[in-house]
Protein backbone atom coordinates (compact mmCIF):
# COMPACT_ATOMS: atom_id res chain seq x y z
CA UNK A 1 0.00 0.00 0.00
CA UNK A 2 1.58 3.33 -1.07
CA UNK A 3 1.30 6.57 0.90
CA UNK A 4 -1.64 7.92 -1.10
CA UNK A 5 -3.55 4.68 -0.53
CA UNK A 6 -2.72 4.87 3.20
CA UNK A 7 -4.10 8.43 3.37
CA UNK A 8 -7.24 7.22 1.64
CA UNK A 9 -7.48 4.26 3.99
CA UNK A 10 -7.18 6.55 7.05
CA UNK A 11 -9.98 8.78 5.72
CA UNK A 12 -7.72 11.81 5.17
CA UNK A 13 -8.17 11.69 1.37
CA UNK A 14 -11.26 10.78 -0.65
CA UNK A 15 -11.21 8.60 -3.78
CA UNK A 16 -11.27 11.51 -6.29
CA UNK A 17 -8.49 13.43 -4.51
CA UNK A 18 -6.40 10.25 -4.26
CA UNK A 19 -6.80 9.58 -7.99
CA UNK A 20 -5.87 13.19 -8.85
CA UNK A 21 -2.80 13.05 -6.58
CA UNK A 22 -1.67 9.73 -8.14
CA UNK A 23 -2.03 11.28 -11.60
CA UNK A 24 0.10 14.31 -10.63
CA UNK A 25 2.82 12.10 -9.09
CA UNK A 26 2.92 10.04 -12.30
CA UNK A 27 3.46 13.31 -14.22
CA UNK A 28 6.52 14.11 -12.08
CA UNK A 29 5.07 16.32 -9.30
CA UNK A 30 6.40 15.68 -5.79
CA UNK A 31 4.06 13.79 -3.44
CA UNK A 32 3.44 16.63 -0.96
CA UNK A 33 2.48 19.21 -3.59
CA UNK A 34 0.31 16.68 -5.42
CA UNK A 35 -1.64 15.96 -2.22
CA UNK A 36 -2.11 19.65 -1.28
CA UNK A 37 -3.06 20.72 -4.84
CA UNK A 38 -6.48 19.03 -4.59
CA UNK A 39 -7.48 21.24 -1.67
CA UNK A 40 -9.08 18.42 0.31
CA UNK A 41 -6.13 18.06 2.70
CA UNK A 42 -3.98 20.79 4.27
CA UNK A 43 -0.18 20.97 4.27
CA UNK A 44 -0.15 20.56 8.07
CA UNK A 45 -2.21 17.32 7.80
CA UNK A 46 0.10 15.96 5.08
CA UNK A 47 3.24 16.76 7.10
CA UNK A 48 1.82 15.27 10.31
CA UNK A 49 1.00 12.07 8.39
CA UNK A 50 4.50 11.89 6.87
CA UNK A 51 6.00 12.59 10.30
CA UNK A 52 4.29 9.44 11.64
CA UNK A 53 5.27 7.36 8.61
CA UNK A 54 8.98 8.26 8.55
CA UNK A 55 9.54 9.10 12.24
CA UNK A 56 10.65 12.62 11.35
CA UNK A 57 9.85 15.25 14.02
CA UNK A 58 7.21 17.85 13.07
CA UNK A 59 8.27 21.27 14.38
CA UNK A 60 6.58 24.67 14.76
CA UNK A 61 8.82 27.47 13.43
CA UNK A 62 6.47 30.39 14.16
CA UNK A 63 8.59 31.51 17.13
CA UNK A 64 11.94 30.33 15.71
CA UNK A 65 14.47 32.91 14.46
CA UNK A 66 17.96 31.47 13.84
CA UNK A 67 20.74 34.05 14.13
CA UNK A 68 21.95 35.85 11.00
CA UNK A 69 25.50 34.73 11.80
CA UNK A 70 24.46 31.06 11.85
CA UNK A 71 22.36 31.17 8.66
CA UNK A 72 24.97 33.19 6.74
CA UNK A 73 27.13 29.99 6.75
CA UNK A 74 24.72 28.49 4.20
CA UNK A 75 24.00 29.62 0.59
CA UNK A 76 20.86 31.76 0.81
CA UNK A 77 20.01 30.87 -2.81
CA UNK A 78 19.72 27.16 -1.92
CA UNK A 79 17.71 27.83 1.25
CA UNK A 80 15.15 30.01 -0.54
CA UNK A 81 14.94 28.02 -3.77
CA UNK A 82 14.63 24.67 -2.00
CA UNK A 83 12.64 26.06 0.97
CA UNK A 84 14.83 24.42 3.58
CA UNK A 85 16.02 25.83 6.91
CA UNK A 86 19.10 24.66 8.87
CA UNK A 87 18.64 24.72 12.67
CA UNK A 88 21.40 24.24 15.25
CA UNK A 89 20.39 21.90 18.06
CA UNK A 90 21.42 22.34 21.70
CA UNK A 91 24.05 19.59 21.38
CA UNK A 92 25.61 21.33 18.36
CA UNK A 93 24.20 18.92 15.75
CA UNK A 94 22.33 20.25 12.71
CA UNK A 95 18.74 19.68 11.59
CA UNK A 96 17.21 20.80 8.29
CA UNK A 97 13.53 21.72 8.33
CA UNK A 98 11.76 20.93 5.05
CA UNK A 99 8.21 20.60 3.79
CA UNK A 100 9.15 18.02 1.16
CA UNK A 101 10.56 14.58 2.10
CA UNK A 102 9.70 12.80 -1.14
CA UNK A 103 12.42 14.80 -2.93
CA UNK A 104 15.75 14.96 -1.07
CA UNK A 105 17.65 16.81 -3.81
CA UNK A 106 17.49 20.12 -1.87
CA UNK A 107 19.05 18.63 1.26
CA UNK A 108 21.63 16.78 -0.87
CA UNK A 109 22.54 20.06 -2.60
CA UNK A 110 23.02 21.74 0.80
CA UNK A 111 25.18 18.81 2.02
CA UNK A 112 27.33 19.10 -1.12
CA UNK A 113 27.67 22.90 -0.82
CA UNK A 114 28.63 22.87 2.88
CA UNK A 115 30.25 19.48 3.39
CA UNK A 116 28.11 18.99 6.52
CA UNK A 117 25.50 16.39 7.48
CA UNK A 118 21.99 17.04 8.75
CA UNK A 119 19.07 15.24 10.33
CA UNK A 120 15.60 15.99 8.88
CA UNK A 121 12.53 17.61 10.45
CA UNK A 122 9.20 18.64 8.89
CA UNK A 123 7.67 22.13 8.97
CA UNK A 124 5.16 24.06 6.81
CA UNK A 125 6.73 25.81 3.79
CA UNK A 126 5.23 29.20 4.75
CA UNK A 127 6.90 29.03 8.19
CA UNK A 128 10.24 28.05 6.65
CA UNK A 129 10.18 31.00 4.22
CA UNK A 130 9.07 33.45 6.92
CA UNK A 131 11.86 32.24 9.21
CA UNK A 132 14.53 32.61 6.48
CA UNK A 133 13.31 36.14 5.64
CA UNK A 134 13.21 37.15 9.32
CA UNK A 135 16.77 35.92 9.83
CA UNK A 136 18.56 36.76 6.58
CA UNK A 137 16.39 39.63 5.38
CA UNK A 138 14.65 40.57 2.13
CA UNK A 139 16.62 39.67 -1.00
CA UNK A 140 19.28 37.71 0.90
CA UNK A 141 20.02 35.42 -2.08
CA UNK A 142 20.30 38.43 -4.40
CA UNK A 143 22.67 40.33 -2.09
CA UNK A 144 24.79 37.22 -1.60
CA UNK A 145 25.15 36.82 -5.38
CA UNK A 146 26.05 40.54 -5.72
CA UNK A 147 28.80 40.17 -3.11
CA UNK A 148 30.12 37.07 -4.89
CA UNK A 149 30.18 38.90 -8.24
CA UNK A 150 32.15 41.79 -6.71
CA UNK A 151 34.61 39.50 -4.95
CA UNK A 152 35.13 37.55 -8.20
CA UNK A 153 36.02 40.84 -9.92
CA UNK A 154 32.89 41.11 -12.05
CA UNK A 155 29.35 42.49 -11.82
CA UNK A 156 28.67 45.65 -9.82
CA UNK A 157 31.56 47.86 -8.89
CA UNK A 158 31.78 49.11 -5.32
CA UNK A 159 32.22 52.83 -5.66
CA UNK A 160 33.64 55.35 -3.21
CA UNK A 161 30.58 57.58 -2.67
CA UNK A 162 32.75 60.72 -2.72
CA UNK A 163 34.15 59.81 -6.15
CA UNK A 164 31.22 58.14 -7.92
CA UNK A 165 31.53 57.68 -11.66
CA UNK A 166 28.10 58.26 -13.17
CA UNK A 167 28.63 55.91 -16.10
CA UNK A 168 29.66 53.05 -13.79
CA UNK A 169 26.73 53.85 -11.50
CA UNK A 170 24.22 53.83 -14.37
CA UNK A 171 25.61 50.47 -15.49
CA UNK A 172 25.46 49.10 -11.94
CA UNK A 173 21.85 50.23 -11.56
CA UNK A 174 20.90 48.14 -14.60
CA UNK A 175 22.63 45.04 -13.24
CA UNK A 176 20.36 42.00 -12.95
CA UNK A 177 21.01 41.59 -9.22
CA UNK A 178 20.19 45.23 -8.37
CA UNK A 179 17.02 45.09 -10.47
CA UNK A 180 16.00 41.87 -8.70
CA UNK A 181 16.73 43.29 -5.22
CA UNK A 182 14.63 46.46 -5.80
CA UNK A 183 11.83 44.28 -7.19
CA UNK A 184 11.96 42.04 -4.09
CA UNK A 185 11.64 45.08 -1.79
CA UNK A 186 8.55 46.32 -3.70
CA UNK A 187 6.94 42.86 -3.89
CA UNK A 188 7.30 42.23 -0.16
CA UNK A 189 6.02 45.72 0.69
CA UNK A 190 2.87 45.12 -1.36
CA UNK A 191 2.37 41.62 0.10
CA UNK A 192 2.59 43.08 3.64
CA UNK A 193 0.01 45.81 2.75
CA UNK A 194 2.59 48.58 3.26
CA UNK A 195 1.63 52.11 2.25
CA UNK A 196 5.19 53.49 2.33
CA UNK A 197 8.74 52.16 1.95
CA UNK A 198 11.53 54.14 3.68
CA UNK A 199 15.12 53.53 2.48
CA UNK A 200 17.43 55.43 4.85
CA UNK A 201 21.26 55.66 4.72
CA UNK A 202 23.32 55.77 7.91
CA UNK A 203 27.07 55.66 8.49
CA UNK A 204 27.43 51.88 8.65
CA UNK A 205 24.08 50.56 7.46
CA UNK A 206 21.22 51.03 5.02
CA UNK A 207 17.91 50.76 6.86
CA UNK A 208 14.64 49.80 5.17
CA UNK A 209 11.28 50.24 6.90
CA UNK A 210 7.68 49.58 5.79
CA UNK A 211 4.70 51.53 7.08
CA UNK A 212 1.96 48.97 7.71
CA UNK A 213 -1.37 50.06 9.22
CA UNK A 214 0.14 53.48 9.92
CA UNK A 215 3.14 52.21 11.93
CA UNK A 216 6.73 51.89 10.69
CA UNK A 217 8.33 48.46 10.98
CA UNK A 218 11.99 47.76 10.26
CA UNK A 219 12.68 45.16 7.61
CA UNK A 220 15.41 42.59 8.11
CA UNK A 221 17.96 42.96 5.29
CA UNK A 222 21.49 41.57 4.83
CA UNK A 223 24.18 43.93 6.22
CA UNK A 224 26.07 43.80 2.88
CA UNK A 225 23.30 45.87 1.26
CA UNK A 226 25.09 49.05 2.43
CA UNK A 227 27.83 48.35 -0.14
CA UNK A 228 25.28 48.70 -2.97
CA UNK A 229 23.47 51.78 -1.66
CA UNK A 230 24.41 54.06 -4.57
CA UNK A 231 23.36 51.50 -7.19
CA UNK A 232 19.98 50.92 -5.44
CA UNK A 233 19.28 54.67 -5.38
CA UNK A 234 20.26 54.97 -9.06
CA UNK A 235 17.99 52.04 -9.98
CA UNK A 236 15.01 53.77 -8.36
CA UNK A 237 15.94 57.07 -10.07
CA UNK A 238 16.04 55.35 -13.47
CA UNK A 239 12.64 53.74 -12.86
CA UNK A 240 11.11 57.12 -11.91
CA UNK A 241 12.83 59.05 -14.76
CA UNK A 242 14.96 61.19 -12.43
CA UNK A 243 18.47 62.55 -12.92
CA UNK A 244 20.99 60.03 -11.54
CA UNK A 245 23.77 62.64 -11.72
CA UNK A 246 21.92 65.01 -9.34
CA UNK A 247 22.79 64.08 -5.77
CA UNK A 248 22.65 67.48 -4.05
CA UNK A 249 18.98 68.45 -4.53
CA UNK A 250 15.67 66.74 -3.63
CA UNK A 251 13.86 65.03 -6.51
CA UNK A 252 10.30 63.72 -6.92
CA UNK A 253 9.09 61.20 -9.45
CA UNK A 254 6.63 58.38 -10.15
CA UNK A 255 6.77 54.73 -11.10
CA UNK A 256 3.89 52.63 -12.41
CA UNK A 257 4.31 48.90 -11.78
CA UNK A 258 2.25 45.71 -12.03
CA UNK A 259 2.75 42.88 -9.52
CA UNK A 260 0.57 39.74 -9.68
CA UNK A 261 -2.03 41.60 -11.81
CA UNK A 262 -2.15 44.42 -9.24
CA UNK A 263 -1.40 47.87 -10.66
CA UNK A 264 0.49 50.07 -8.23
CA UNK A 265 1.39 53.75 -8.57
CA UNK A 266 4.58 54.54 -6.67
CA UNK A 267 5.33 58.14 -5.68
CA UNK A 268 9.07 58.61 -5.23
CA UNK A 269 10.71 61.24 -3.03
CA UNK A 270 14.52 61.43 -2.81
CA UNK A 271 16.32 63.81 -0.43
CA UNK A 272 20.10 64.08 0.17
CA UNK A 273 21.06 63.21 3.76
CA UNK A 274 24.36 63.14 5.68
CA UNK A 275 25.34 59.63 4.54
CA UNK A 276 23.70 59.53 1.11
CA UNK A 277 20.28 59.93 -0.47
CA UNK A 278 17.18 58.81 1.46
CA UNK A 279 14.16 57.50 -0.44
CA UNK A 280 10.48 57.28 0.47
CA UNK A 281 8.16 55.33 -1.82
CA UNK A 282 4.41 55.89 -1.37
CA UNK A 283 2.50 52.87 -2.70
CA UNK A 284 -0.99 53.46 -4.14
CA UNK A 285 -2.73 50.32 -5.34
CA UNK A 286 -4.92 50.94 -8.40
CA UNK A 287 -6.75 47.69 -7.61
CA UNK A 288 -7.92 48.81 -4.15
CA UNK A 289 -11.57 48.12 -3.53
CA UNK A 290 -13.49 51.38 -3.14
CA UNK A 291 -15.26 51.52 0.22
CA UNK A 292 -18.83 52.61 0.75
CA UNK A 293 -19.80 54.97 3.59
CA UNK A 294 -21.00 51.97 5.62
CA UNK A 295 -17.50 50.42 5.57
CA UNK A 296 -15.55 53.49 6.73
CA UNK A 297 -16.31 52.88 10.41
CA UNK A 298 -18.70 55.77 11.09
CA UNK A 299 -21.14 55.30 13.94
CA UNK A 300 -24.82 55.07 12.94
CA UNK A 301 -25.44 58.61 14.18
CA UNK A 302 -22.48 60.10 12.27
CA UNK A 303 -23.42 58.13 9.16
CA UNK A 304 -26.95 59.58 9.15
CA UNK A 305 -25.67 63.15 9.60
CA UNK A 306 -23.01 62.77 6.90
CA UNK A 307 -25.50 61.25 4.44
CA UNK A 308 -27.82 64.27 4.97
CA UNK A 309 -24.91 66.65 4.30
CA UNK A 310 -24.35 64.94 0.94
CA UNK A 311 -27.85 65.99 -0.13
CA UNK A 312 -27.02 69.71 0.18
CA UNK A 313 -27.24 71.65 -3.12
CA UNK A 314 -24.20 73.84 -2.43
CA UNK A 315 -21.59 74.69 0.18
CA UNK A 316 -18.19 73.34 1.28
CA UNK A 317 -17.62 70.06 3.13
CA UNK A 318 -14.07 69.52 4.42
CA UNK A 319 -12.36 66.36 5.65
CA UNK A 320 -9.27 67.03 7.78
CA UNK A 321 -6.46 65.03 9.34
CA UNK A 322 -2.78 64.21 8.88
CA UNK A 323 -1.30 62.45 5.85
CA UNK A 324 -2.46 58.84 5.63
CA UNK A 325 -5.54 59.25 7.83
CA UNK A 326 -7.98 58.13 5.11
CA UNK A 327 -9.34 61.54 4.06
CA UNK A 328 -9.41 60.75 0.32
CA UNK A 329 -11.08 57.38 0.91
CA UNK A 330 -13.88 59.13 2.85
CA UNK A 331 -14.40 61.67 0.06
CA UNK A 332 -14.45 58.97 -2.63
CA UNK A 333 -17.05 57.05 -0.63
CA UNK A 334 -19.12 60.27 -0.42
CA UNK A 335 -18.87 60.88 -4.19
CA UNK A 336 -19.82 57.27 -4.94
CA UNK A 337 -23.01 57.68 -2.88
CA UNK A 338 -24.18 60.77 -4.79
CA UNK A 339 -22.87 59.70 -8.23
CA UNK A 340 -25.83 59.51 -10.63
CA UNK A 341 -26.73 60.62 -14.18
CA UNK A 342 -28.42 63.79 -12.91
CA UNK A 343 -25.23 65.24 -11.40
CA UNK A 344 -22.01 66.23 -13.12
CA UNK A 345 -19.10 65.52 -10.77
CA UNK A 346 -15.55 66.71 -11.56
CA UNK A 347 -12.47 66.09 -9.41
CA UNK A 348 -8.98 67.57 -9.49
CA UNK A 349 -6.48 65.43 -7.61
CA UNK A 350 -2.79 64.83 -6.99
CA UNK A 351 -2.59 61.91 -7.55
CA UNK A 352 -5.81 60.18 -8.68
CA UNK A 353 -5.96 57.30 -6.19
CA UNK A 354 -9.13 55.54 -7.40
CA UNK A 355 -10.77 55.53 -10.81
CA UNK A 356 -14.45 56.35 -10.36
CA UNK A 357 -16.84 55.29 -13.09
CA UNK A 358 -19.02 58.14 -14.38
CA UNK A 359 -16.95 60.86 -12.65
CA UNK A 360 -14.66 63.25 -14.56
CA UNK A 361 -11.22 63.15 -12.93
CA UNK A 362 -8.30 65.52 -13.55
CA UNK A 363 -4.68 64.82 -12.59
CA UNK A 364 -2.66 67.82 -11.34
CA UNK A 365 0.48 68.41 -13.43
CA UNK A 366 2.63 71.16 -11.94
CA UNK A 367 5.27 70.80 -14.70
CA UNK A 368 2.62 71.46 -17.35
CA UNK A 369 1.17 74.36 -15.34
CA UNK A 370 -1.98 72.52 -14.24
CA UNK A 371 -2.24 73.34 -10.52
CA UNK A 372 -5.22 73.01 -8.17
CA UNK A 373 -5.94 76.73 -8.64
CA UNK A 374 -5.75 76.86 -12.45
CA UNK A 375 -7.56 73.52 -12.82
CA UNK A 376 -10.36 74.63 -10.50
CA UNK A 377 -10.93 77.78 -12.55
CA UNK A 378 -11.31 75.68 -15.70
CA UNK A 379 -13.62 73.18 -13.97
CA UNK A 380 -16.14 75.94 -13.21
CA UNK A 381 -16.59 76.49 -16.97
CA UNK A 382 -17.59 72.83 -17.40
CA UNK A 383 -20.95 73.25 -15.70
CA UNK A 384 -20.38 70.90 -12.72
CA UNK A 385 -22.82 70.25 -9.88
CA UNK A 386 -20.24 68.73 -7.52
CA UNK A 387 -16.50 69.45 -7.33
CA UNK A 388 -13.79 67.57 -5.43
CA UNK A 389 -10.54 69.44 -4.86
CA UNK A 390 -7.88 67.00 -3.66
CA UNK A 391 -6.45 69.46 -1.15
CA UNK A 392 -6.77 73.17 -0.28
CA UNK A 393 -3.08 74.10 -0.08
CA UNK A 394 -3.04 77.86 -0.58
CA UNK A 395 -5.09 81.06 -0.63
CA UNK A 396 -5.77 80.86 -4.37
CA UNK A 397 -7.35 77.39 -4.17
CA UNK A 398 -9.32 78.36 -1.04
CA UNK A 399 -10.71 81.51 -2.71
CA UNK A 400 -11.85 79.65 -5.84
CA UNK A 401 -13.45 76.89 -3.71
CA UNK A 402 -15.37 79.58 -1.76
CA UNK A 403 -16.48 81.28 -5.00
CA UNK A 404 -17.58 77.92 -6.42
CA UNK A 405 -19.78 77.24 -3.39
CA UNK A 406 -21.26 80.77 -3.56
CA UNK A 407 -22.23 80.18 -7.20
CA UNK A 408 -24.25 77.05 -6.41
CA UNK A 409 -21.75 74.19 -6.35
CA UNK A 410 -21.23 71.52 -3.70
CA UNK A 411 -17.47 71.46 -3.01
CA UNK A 412 -15.55 68.68 -1.24
CA UNK A 413 -11.92 69.02 -0.20
CA UNK A 414 -9.30 68.12 2.39
CA UNK A 415 -7.25 70.26 4.74
CA UNK A 416 -4.38 69.50 7.11
CA UNK A 417 -5.62 70.35 10.61
CA UNK A 418 -5.60 68.34 13.83
CA UNK A 419 -9.31 68.68 14.59
CA UNK A 420 -12.56 69.80 12.99
CA UNK A 421 -12.81 73.33 14.54
CA UNK A 422 -9.23 74.01 13.44
CA UNK A 423 -10.38 74.05 9.78
CA UNK A 424 -12.33 77.28 10.34
CA UNK A 425 -9.39 79.22 11.76
CA UNK A 426 -7.05 77.66 9.16
CA UNK A 427 -9.12 79.10 6.29
CA UNK A 428 -9.12 82.52 7.95
CA UNK A 429 -5.34 82.25 8.42
CA UNK A 430 -5.04 81.54 4.68
CA UNK A 431 -6.59 84.92 3.99
CA UNK A 432 -10.27 84.06 3.48
CA UNK A 433 -12.61 86.64 4.99
CA UNK A 434 -14.38 85.26 8.11
CA UNK A 435 -17.83 86.15 6.73
CA UNK A 436 -17.10 84.07 3.57
CA UNK A 437 -15.97 81.08 5.66
CA UNK A 438 -19.13 81.44 7.78
CA UNK A 439 -21.47 81.60 4.77
CA UNK A 440 -19.95 78.77 2.70
CA UNK A 441 -18.67 76.10 5.11
CA UNK A 442 -21.35 73.49 5.90
CA UNK A 443 -19.41 70.82 7.81
CA UNK A 444 -15.94 69.64 8.80
CA UNK A 445 -15.06 66.01 9.49
CA UNK A 446 -11.74 65.28 11.25
CA UNK A 447 -10.61 61.67 11.13
CA UNK A 448 -7.92 59.16 12.09
CA UNK A 449 -7.42 55.46 11.36
CA UNK A 450 -7.13 53.15 14.37
CA UNK A 451 -5.68 49.66 14.09
CA UNK A 452 -8.05 46.79 14.75
CA UNK A 453 -7.15 43.86 17.03
CA UNK A 454 -6.04 40.89 14.92
CA UNK A 455 -8.94 38.39 14.96
CA UNK A 456 -6.54 35.44 14.52
CA UNK A 457 -4.67 35.96 17.80
CA UNK A 458 -7.09 38.07 19.89
CA UNK A 459 -7.37 37.35 23.60
CA UNK A 460 -9.60 38.78 26.34
CA UNK A 461 -8.00 40.14 29.51
CA UNK A 462 -8.98 42.08 32.63
CA UNK A 463 -7.67 45.65 32.99
CA UNK A 464 -4.88 45.86 35.60
CA UNK A 465 -5.97 49.25 36.94
CA UNK A 466 -9.68 50.00 36.25
CA UNK A 467 -9.60 53.25 38.24
CA UNK A 468 -6.73 54.66 36.17
CA UNK A 469 -8.54 53.59 33.03
CA UNK A 470 -11.69 55.39 34.15
CA UNK A 471 -9.70 58.55 34.90
CA UNK A 472 -8.13 58.36 31.43
CA UNK A 473 -11.17 57.41 29.33
CA UNK A 474 -14.16 58.27 31.51
CA UNK A 475 -15.28 54.61 31.56
CA UNK A 476 -13.76 51.38 32.85
CA UNK A 477 -14.64 48.34 30.65
CA UNK A 478 -14.91 45.03 32.54
CA UNK A 479 -12.98 43.21 29.83
CA UNK A 480 -10.59 44.31 27.11
CA UNK A 481 -9.14 42.59 24.05
CA UNK A 482 -5.68 42.61 22.52
CA UNK A 483 -3.73 40.64 19.94
CA UNK A 484 -0.94 38.35 21.12
CA UNK A 485 0.85 38.56 17.75
CA UNK A 486 0.84 35.87 15.05
CA UNK A 487 2.12 35.29 11.49
CA UNK A 488 -1.10 36.78 10.03
CA UNK A 489 -0.38 40.18 11.64
CA UNK A 490 3.46 39.87 11.51
CA UNK A 491 3.52 39.70 15.29
CA UNK A 492 1.97 43.17 15.69
CA UNK A 493 -1.32 42.09 17.28
CA UNK A 494 -3.23 44.35 14.89
CA UNK A 495 -4.68 43.69 11.44
CA UNK A 496 -6.40 46.37 9.35
CA UNK A 497 -7.73 49.80 10.33
CA UNK A 498 -11.05 51.62 10.73
CA UNK A 499 -11.89 55.30 10.93
CA UNK A 500 -12.77 57.38 13.97
CA UNK A 501 -14.48 60.70 13.30
CA UNK A 502 -15.04 64.14 14.80
CA UNK A 503 -17.96 65.61 12.86
CA UNK A 504 -18.79 69.30 13.20
CA UNK A 505 -21.87 70.65 11.42
CA UNK A 506 -21.71 74.45 11.07
CA UNK A 507 -24.95 75.91 12.53
CA UNK A 508 -26.07 79.53 12.94
CA UNK A 509 -24.38 79.92 16.33
CA UNK A 510 -21.05 78.83 14.87
CA UNK A 511 -21.47 81.04 11.78
CA UNK A 512 -21.96 84.08 14.01
CA UNK A 513 -18.91 83.15 16.11
CA UNK A 514 -16.74 82.77 12.97
CA UNK A 515 -17.89 86.16 11.63
CA UNK A 516 -17.01 87.76 14.95
CA UNK A 517 -13.51 86.25 14.81
CA UNK A 518 -13.89 83.74 17.65
CA UNK A 519 -10.79 81.79 18.64
CA UNK A 520 -10.20 78.10 17.93
CA UNK A 521 -10.83 77.29 21.62
CA UNK A 522 -14.17 79.16 21.67
CA UNK A 523 -15.36 77.49 18.44
CA UNK A 524 -14.36 74.06 19.75
CA UNK A 525 -16.17 74.59 23.04
CA UNK A 526 -19.29 75.73 21.16
CA UNK A 527 -19.16 72.70 18.82
CA UNK A 528 -18.85 70.30 21.78
CA UNK A 529 -21.79 72.01 23.46
CA UNK A 530 -23.80 71.46 20.27
CA UNK A 531 -23.17 67.70 20.34
CA UNK A 532 -19.87 67.16 18.51
CA UNK A 533 -18.07 64.00 19.69
CA UNK A 534 -14.27 64.19 19.99
CA UNK A 535 -12.04 61.68 18.20
CA UNK A 536 -11.32 59.95 21.50
CA UNK A 537 -15.02 59.72 22.42
CA UNK A 538 -15.81 58.24 19.00
CA UNK A 539 -12.94 55.74 19.22
CA UNK A 540 -14.08 54.57 22.65
CA UNK A 541 -16.84 52.49 21.00
CA UNK A 542 -14.17 50.30 19.38
CA UNK A 543 -12.50 49.74 22.75
CA UNK A 544 -15.84 48.82 24.37
CA UNK A 545 -16.58 46.41 21.49
CA UNK A 546 -13.13 44.81 21.86
CA UNK A 547 -12.14 45.79 18.32
CA UNK A 548 -9.15 47.95 19.27
CA UNK A 549 -6.98 48.49 22.33
CA UNK A 550 -6.79 51.30 24.88
CA UNK A 551 -3.13 51.82 23.93
CA UNK A 552 -4.01 52.33 20.26
CA UNK A 553 -6.72 54.88 21.07
CA UNK A 554 -4.42 56.82 23.41
CA UNK A 555 -1.67 56.76 20.76
CA UNK A 556 -3.86 58.45 18.15
CA UNK A 557 -6.00 60.87 20.16
CA UNK A 558 -5.38 63.68 22.63
CA UNK A 559 -6.85 64.17 26.08
CA UNK A 560 -8.90 67.33 25.68
CA UNK A 561 -8.06 68.37 29.25
CA UNK A 562 -4.50 68.98 28.06
CA UNK A 563 -5.39 70.48 24.70
CA UNK A 564 -3.47 73.74 24.51
CA UNK A 565 -5.91 75.00 21.88
CA UNK A 566 -8.87 74.49 24.15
Amino acid sequence: MNLIEKLNHEGLLDENAAAAANDMVCRGECLERALIAGGSISEAEVLNFLSRQFNYPYIDLSACTPSKKFLSQFPAKILLKRQILPIQNEDGSLTVATSVVSDTSGIDELRLATGRDFSVALAPSSQILDCIKRSLGVGADTVQSMVTEVEDGGGIQIIDQSMEDDMDLAEAAEGASIIRFVNQILIEAIQLRATDVHIEPFENELRIRYRVDGVLKEVSIPPDVKRFQAAIVSRIKILSHLDIAEKRLPQDGRIKIRIDNIEVDVRVSIIPMLYGEAIVLRLLSRSSVLMGLEELGMSNEDHKIFSKLLELPYGIILVTGPTGSGKTTTLYAALSQINDVERKIITIEDPIEYHLRGINQIQVSTKAGLTFGSGLRSILRHDPDVILVGEIRDKETAEIAVQASLTGHLVFSTLHTNDAPGALTRLVDMGIEPYLVASTLEAVVAQRLVRMVCPHCAETYLPANPELLKAELGVAPDKLRRGKGCPKCQGMGYLGRKGIFEQMVVNQELRLAITEGASHAAIREMALRNGMKTLREDGLRYVMEGRTTVEELLRLTKDERFNGNG
